[in-house]
């Protein structure tokens, strides 16, 4: 199998690039700039509607589409609709169209969980299927990239596979979950101990696993996926996992859900208990029913990797 893997720098493209080099596939990883290159990567310093991929996809048989502009700098929401829409989704379909013409049989296009939203009801997982377009920037940009890209395998005949993950953690995650991490290692006491709320998330290997798995698996061609470890945890469940972990007992104070609510809404900031007290449930189920995937490592092994690379990086 000859992959070619844009975002090959990043959290996620970084380990499927470790993985696939262990697996012993050819691979050409698309990097931004020319001075840290190898032999077996294209150069490429921009991905959008303009973007020349030329000579990038010689004996190719899949693509893996993992770059993409995920942070809104200082614009306002039009800026960033338009910044996202030229990266995510015209960037995407530029190089999905110039792949199938140079005979690329397969396209996986990492797409994200904010497509179908931000939030679930308890109990009510997001499924492939969606009812309504985004509202999110990000999100919608991943969105419009999907439904091209569909149009594209109808008029093409290449075979799209659109994988969305929601919170992805493991060695080297940063941002939130970093934080988090960090709250625990210190010993802060936080009001998070009687958080009653379901999230999916997914492993970093768990991830590349189904992302190798949906490279090569014949009834993966023309599907739409959600992948997670297959256990929701709630904020409270998170965090204690963290703190065993690290062997530390955790400083979590029973707060009642309602009063952190009243209290972020107090201060002007409603999102913040919604992000701490929210729920965001994917079912994950198609991936085993259609291609008989589940996910390899269990989520307390991944919690266990995460922190111990965590404290050795110390």
């Amino acid at each position: 199998m000859n992959l070619l893997v844009t975002g090959s720098t990043g959290f996620v493209g970084a380990a499927l690039l470790k993985e696939i080099k262990r697996q012993e596939w050819t691979v050409t990883s698309v990097i931004r700039s020319s001075k840290l290159s190898l032999n077996s990567d294209y150069i490429a310093p921009s991905i959008d509607s303009n973007t020349n991929w030329s000579g990038a996809f010689e004996g190719i048989d899949c693509v893996v589409h993992c770059a993409a502009r995920v942070h809104q700098m200082k614009e306002s929401k039009a800026d960033a609709i338009k910044a996202y829409r030229e990266t995510n989704t015209e960037g995407t379909l530029n190089l999905a169209r110039q792949a199938a013409q140079a005979g690329v049989k397969r396209f996986v296009f990492v797409s994200s969980i904010k497509v179908n939203g931000e939030f679930t009801k308890p109990n009510q997982p997001f499924t492939p299927d969606l009812t309504h377009a985004p509202d999110d920037p990000y999100g919608l940009s991943k969105y419009e990239a999907e439904v091209q890209l569909q149009q594209l395998a109808k008029e093409t005949g290449l075979e799209v596979v659109i994988i969305r993950p929601p919170l992805v953690y493991g060695p080297g995650v940063k941002a939130n979950f970093l934080s988090m991490i960090r709250w625990v290692e210190k010993g802060i006491p936080l009001p998070l101990g009687a958080i009653d709320n379901r999230r999916s998330l997914v492993y970093l290997d768990n991830l590349v696993d189904f992302m190798l798995t949906c490279c090569i698996h014949p009834k993966a061609a023309g599907e739409t996926f959600l992948v997670s470890d297959g256990e929701d945890v709630s904020t409270t469940q998170l965090l204690n996992a963290v703190a065993s972990g690290m062997n530390k007992s955790s400083r979590l104070l029973p707060i009642p859900m309602s009063f952190i609510d009243f209290s972020a809404k107090l201060i002007g900031k409603p999102q913040l208990s919604q992000r701490l007290c929210g729920n965001l449930q994917v079912d994950s189920s198609k991936a085993k029913a259609l291609l008989g995937w589940s996910a390899p490592i269990s989520f307390e092994e991944g919690i266990q990797r995460t922190v111990d690379t965590y404290l050795e990086s110390k």
